[in-house]
């Protein structure tokens, strides 16, 4: 939503999200939130750095997410620790002051009841300060724990390289910089074996295919939903949109459909684009007979006439 580094919006945030919020309002409204919400302390980039980001957005924008309809933040990524344990505290507290729940660091599990279901959100992403993406037997752990006193499992990974041309999704681990970026294929499906029953994830700053797993949904990558002049922008990296999916009380898949958004000016979110068809073809593309199909309207169907109805 900004960081003063960068540049703030010029009305504090509070028209941020405006334009796309009757889209984000759910019972349950899952963010995956690149940065910190703190001021001062210590950035992960040193002094002269020239290629490196830390985000800082002002603790008092928390409540945009709130009033965009936000009710988890995953804070299992890149930037969660752009300014250490302390951005990491400040960011939680401004979460808590607002009363958006959070996910995503070491065994944190997000609890919450929704028409009489109880929900359990996990995060993870390939570093210290979040549940491991890359250790799919501690992935395995995590999810079955979460699993336990719950109806419905969501779960949400940062995964994957970077950049405009990583929409396709690799068979196997991947790289970025060096980085081990983990395997997001071979994660979703260990986290569904132990008891998920929707995988939304990020990581590549671009959208990637859907496909289905034993009767559940993956989300490989939903791309950059919003970032105020922080973000290289256009085509591909200006693509996003917001998945909005009905489970039933056990889990299973009833309806789901893809509402296409882009990022306009510095990097606000609104309605339009064209991730309909960049996903539908990247799905195809990818995943063959287990993709998700991603109809002209957005709405998605699994293979086997899951949410045909929906």
């Amino acid at each position: 939503m900004g960081t003063p580094d960068y540049g703030l919006p010029p009305d504090g945030g509070a028209s941020f999200f405006s334009d796309v919020s009757p889209l984000i309002k759910a019972d349950v409204a899952l963010g995956n939130l690149e940065g910190t919400l703190s001021t001062g302390g210590a950035s992960k980039c040193g002094a002269g750095s020239s290629n490196c980001f830390a985000f800082r957005t002002p603790p008092s924008y928390a409540r945009w997410l709130k009033r965009a309809g936000f009710t988890v933040m995953n804070l299992a990524n890149n930037h969660a620790y752009d300014f250490g344990p302390e951005g990491a505290r400040q960011t939680v507290a401004a979460l808590d002051r607002v009363g958006v729940r959070h996910s995503g660091r070491p065994g944190e599990i997000a609890r919450l009841q929704v028409r009489g279901i109880r929900v359990a959100v996990v995060g993870f992403a390939p570093y210290t300060w979040a549940n491991p993406v890359t250790d799919l037997a501690a992935t395995r752990k995590q999810v079955a724990r979460a699993a336990k006193g719950a109806d419905v499992v969501l779960v949400m990974a940062h995964v994957g390289a970077e950049g405009a041309d990583q929409t396709h999704t690799p068979r196997g681990p991947e790289t970025f910089l060096g980085e081990p970026r983990g395997d997001s294929r071979a994660f979703a499906h260990a986290a569904i074996d132990a008891g998920a029953d929707l995988v939304a994830m990020s990581g590549p700053h671009v959208m990637r295919g859907m496909e289905a797993y034993r009767g559940r949904l993956i989300a490989h990558s939903m791309g950059n939903f919003g970032g105020y002049e922080v973000y290289g922008l256009g085509g591909v990296l200006s693509t996003s949109g917001v998945l909005r999916v009905t489970l039933a009380a056990d889990g299973s898949f009833v309806s789901g459909r893809l509402r296409p958004t882009q990022l306009v000016g510095s990097g606000t979110p609104a309605r339009g684009g064209n991730a309909i068809s960049l996903v539908g073809g990247l799905s195809r593309a990818d995943f063959g007979a287990s993709a998700a199909r991603i109809g002209a309207s957005g709405k998605i169907t699994l293979p086997g006439g899951s949410g045909a109805s929906g």
